[in-house]
């Protein structure tokens, strides 16, 4: 879009929030960056530039706006939309393969090479790998440094930075205040944002997750709760809290929805996994969405606009670990929601890792394919037919011979997944909408969708349903949402507080 110049100038005059993270405005005469909402008088038109990422805008000298904070805007949805290499890549950044890895492992889990991958995305992008993690580290740093006392060391090793001078170096060049003037700032209450920054505890930080408006929290909430796994997920004070198997340790996570932002507060065992642990919820809550572009295109069907317009702003509920996903969708395959529950409840106490919960309630990590790989096959109790599926899918999971991860590619996940017995279309797209993140991904077997459609007066019979939604692409997910939701189910209510 940023290259659009007559429609982002617009946006930046409207302070047009919907644009935050599609694009970034850089004011030659200030030298800062913003993003398209920012409050303050906009420039004069041949003073602006518009870039692509923060990325871009820091390479080409500019620093972040203190008012707006345009660093920690959400992120742009079409990381979450597309499936081609450069959409991949931001995702695995976002996931912190970079810092972990650094470009190679990037390229190595895209099966690239280094250079097409940094060709591609200096293209699109107009930065590079390292300059994109680069943004991601520095933001993580000012949160760790605006809500907390942990020593500058520890912050610029919990944010990834190789050394303390970089992240000096760094904090100031970006953001033109040096760690302890960005300190200072926030306990004065003035950080960029408007608000006074939390105080947290060693290990544990409290920040606010922005979303693109409107969001409808109860199918979101709904669902996850409904759904939820004994001793690793619960709702607890009007919060949903799950517990989180990250690279360096462990997490619990409290989840809660705010009228303009969702609350989070979570307590890590190791803080460099914080950068990855946003990027997971925001993708659980599927908070980098655009709804005004998904509710305007499925409005044009004169049977779902009175659903979007009852409601509107809802979204896909995803996961944090997408093997655990596909795991619990062949265990809910042909039962009730209570009977999958039990038997992933049963699953966690048998192979589950013990987790220290400071607010008590949780007590386990879901079992990852290794430790489930060892499974006796006639343990659980489900018909011998699932048991053989569960147990191919686990070894094919824990062998890597299908990906599920943030950079996989949706097609081949797919056709693998559909390669294994017991597999069938159902739980191929369930594991394509929550676990892959594919915006498209459509159930037109489902009983549910299907009861609902017929009471819509929509077809209901799976091949000429799917003709119908043609016209719903590429939201056809979304579409699942909102026609679920025509069903008193558990699943589509905010639970009480």
């Amino acid at each position: 879009m940023h290259t659009d110049t007559d429609r982002c100038v617009r946006a930046v005059q409207a302070k047009d929030a919907r644009f935050d993270g599609w694009f970034f405005t850089a004011v030659l005469t200030t030298g800062i960056y913003c993003r398209p909402s920012c409050p303050v008088v906009p420039p004069k038109v041949e003073n602006m530039r518009f870039y692509p990422s923060a990325a871009a805008a820091q390479q080409a000298g500019f620093r972040a706006c203190k008012r707006c904070r345009p660093d920690a805007s959400p992120g742009s949805p079409q990381w979450n939309e597309r499936a081609d290499l450069v959409a991949r890549a931001m995702r695995l950044i976002a996931d912190g393969v970079v810092d972990r890895e650094g470009v190679p492992g990037l390229a190595g889990r895209l099966g690239y090479s280094a250079r097409q991958i940094e060709r591609q995305l200096l293209a699109e992008l107009g930065a590079g790998p390292l300059a994109i993690a680069r943004a991601q580290r520095a933001q993580t740093a000012r949160l760790l440094i605006e809500t907390g006392q942990l020593p500058m060391a520890e912050i610029a090793f919990a944010a990834g930075f190789s050394s303390i001078r970089t992240f000096n170096d760094t904090v100031r060049e970006v953001f033109a205040l040096s760690p302890s003037e960005l300190r200072a700032r926030a306990a004065r209450g003035t950080s960029g944002d408007g608000r006074t920054a939390a105080t947290a505890a060693t290990g544990t930080i409290s920040l606010r997750l922005p979303y693109r408006a409107p969001l409808s929290p109860d199918n979101l909430f709904g669902h996850l709760v409904a759904t939820a796994v004994p001793g690793v997920e619960a709702w607890r004070d009007g919060a949903y809290r799950r517990t989180l198997r990250l690279p360096y340790g462990q997490g619990v996570v409290a989840l809660r929805p705010q009228p303009d932002h969702i609350a989070c507060r979570l307590a890590l065992t190791d803080l460099r996994d914080l950068t990855i642990a946003i990027s997971r919820c925001r993708r659980l809550l599927d908070l980098d969405a655009d709804p005004v572009a998904v509710d305007e295109l499925l409005r044009t069907d004169p049977l779902l606009a009175p659903l979007v317009d009852k409601d509107p702003g809802r979204r896909v509920p995803r996961t944090v670990d997408a093997a655990e996903f596909a795991v619990r969708a062949v265990l809910g395959q042909q039962v009730s929601t209570a009977a999958a529950r039990t038997h992933a409840g049963r699953l966690v106490l048998a192979h589950g890792e013990p987790v220290d919960d400071p607010a008590g309630g949780l007590t386990h990590l879901f079992p990852g394919p290794e430790q489930l790989a060892a499974l006796d096959p006639g343990q659980p109790a489900l018909p011998r037919s699932r048991r053989t599926t569960l147990t191919r899918l686990v070894e094919a999971l824990a062998a890597g011979d299908i990906d599920l991860g943030a950079g996989s590619d949706w097609d081949e996940a797919r056709a693998r997944l559909a390669a294994l017995p017991g597999i069938g279309p159902w739980t191929v797209e369930v594991v394509a909408m929550r676990a892959l993140g594919d915006p498209d991904a459509f159930l037109p077997t489902d009983l549910g969708l299907r009861r609902a459609a017929q009471e819509l007066g929509l077809p209901s019979t799976p091949a000429a349903l799917t003709a119908r939604a043609a016209a719903w692409r590429p939201w056809r997910a979304y579409a699942v949402q909102y026609l679920w939701a025509t069903d008193d189910h558990p699943i589509n209510h905010l639970p009480a507080v």
